[in-house]
């Protein structure tokens, strides 16, 4: 399972690489691996604000249909438009293909974030369940 130091992680399995005043937003490697083959991806709409913890979108798999959640507060200012027509790139490499980037108005809610050390234990254990 990969798992970049750089990057900071959800419960949910979303990653974010923070860049200035903004943050990257993904999947994880876990997600994808456990999601099977992608197939759709909903894509939010540019100028949206989100909370972090709300959901702003959608990814099927062949197995399932998942929400994805913002780590952070603020504002979508862009979105990956590669995936509208090539959602497998998800699978391919999660952390180079990102969902979208949000301005986030609140750093401090980074603290409540896993790191890649604590998120790998997180995931050991999901597997135990």
């Amino acid at each position: 399972m990969n798992i970049p130091d750089e990057l900071f992680y959800t419960e949910s399995h979303e990653w974010i690489r923070i860049d200035g005043d903004k943050g990257y937003i993904g999947i994880s490697d876990y997600a994808q691996h456990n999601l099977g083959d992608i197939v759709f991806v909903e894509l939010p709409d540019i100028d949206i604000e989100v909370n972090a913890g709300d959901q702003f979108a959608v990814i099927e798999s062949v197995k399932a249909v998942s929400d994805v959640y913002s780590p952070l507060s603020g504002t979508i200012i862009e979105v990956n438009e590669n995936l509208e027509g090539s959602p497998e790139l998800l699978n391919e490499d999660p952390y180079e293909n990102y969902i979208a980037v949000v301005a986030f108005t609140d750093i401090s809610e980074k603290e409540k974030l896993m790191s890649a050390e604590q998120y790998e234990a997180f995931c050991i254990e999901e597997d135990k369940k």
